[in-house]
């Protein structure tokens, strides 16, 4: 990784390990430490905001170059020296650790809350780059799981053999598709290999064995995606998740380079769009946040809490 980067990185808040690894702290983590709010996942999942660490064990890479991404760009490079899972593990806890320490000292803040902070149970494998690159990802999973944590992995669904391959599976499932078709997506998640499409689709055609819950996530752009409600329909059937989140763009990060505010939905055209979806899938709508712009479309008789699902105490 080039000085440069690593600069920009840490004036954004990222704390990086071996140049493949790391951790930021969540908007809404730092709500809830200092103001009570939690994260749409906490109302939905039943996971704490306050004890989840956001990280990704790739943030080098990602075979997508979607518009409405926040990450950096452009800056793509190989790691041939991957961090060992529990190393790679117990260093981003430790990295958030430091990062929250100011939060010890705000009276806002409980001081149970924040000693269970410094603690996580729950790791969303997320932030950054395309966490399912990083090649010990069954041991990384299987290191949080022996230690009692939730893992909500989430992949842009272009790497199936990693998926495949995975003899550990995270106890929920998340795959990004943010197109109805092939056209719009060339034009939206700009891949960088002409198979990433086909990809995406062995991915979804994979999901319905996977023995662990699965959800698709819908990024919707206004005036890009935000529309064809019977293709990302046809997309799901495949796919068979337990759960659908149609969840709208936000003006953030990078993206504001390449997209404007114009491009966020309203939460009621994530209403609208999630109504249609479950109407064609025999799904119903289960939880919705505004703030978030984010609804919840599933099974019926779908037990939602995770922890209870696993029967781990959260």
């Amino acid at each position: 990784m080039d000085e440069e980067y690593r600069e920009i990185l840490a004036r954004q808040q990222y704390r990086t390990y071996r140049d493949h690894g790391a951790v930021k702290l969540c908007h809404w983590m730092k709500e809830s430490m200092v103001h009570g709010r939690v994260c749409y996942k906490q109302e939905f999942y039943g996971i704490k905001s306050h004890r989840c660490l956001q990280m990704t064990t790739a943030f080098n890479e990602c075979s997508l170059a979607c518009l409405f991404c926040w990450r950096v760009q452009g800056r793509d490079f190989e790691v041939t020296d991957w961090a060992e899972p529990k190393d790679l593990l117990d260093n981003l806890i430790e990295m958030q650790r430091s990062l929250i320490t100011g939060f010890k000292g705000d009276p806002r803040c409980d001081l149970e809350r924040y000693e269970e902070a410094r603690n996580p149970t729950q790791v969303a494998i997320s932030l950054a780059g395309e966490p399912i690159a990083y090649p010990y990802m069954s041991d990384f999973l299987r290191e949080c799981h022996s230690r009692g944590m939730m893992t909500f992995l989430v992949t842009n669904g272009t790497y199936p053999d990693r998926i495949a391959d995975l003899d550990v599976l995270p106890r929920q499932l998340y795959v990004t598709v943010a197109a109805p078709d092939e056209t719009t997506y060339k034009r939206l998640c700009r891949p960088k290999d002409p198979g990433a499409w086909s990809r995406l689709n062995e991915t979804l055609a994979m999901m319905p064995s996977l023995d662990t819950r699965t959800v698709i996530r819908h990024t919707l752009v206004k005036g890009m995606n935000l529309s064809d409600v019977p293709g990302y329909a046809a997309l799901d059937r495949i796919a068979d998740p337990d759960m659908v989140e149609p969840k709208g763009y936000v003006f953030v990060g990078g993206s504001r380079k390449r997209l404007t505010m114009d491009a966020m939905p309203s939460f009621a055209e994530i209403k609208d769009f999630s109504h249609q979806l479950s109407q064609m899938l025999g799904m119903q709508l289960l939880n919705e946040r505004e703030d978030s712009r984010v609804a919840l479309i599933g099974k019926p008789g779908l037990e939602l809490d995770v922890g209870k699902h696993y029967g781990i105490e959260m």
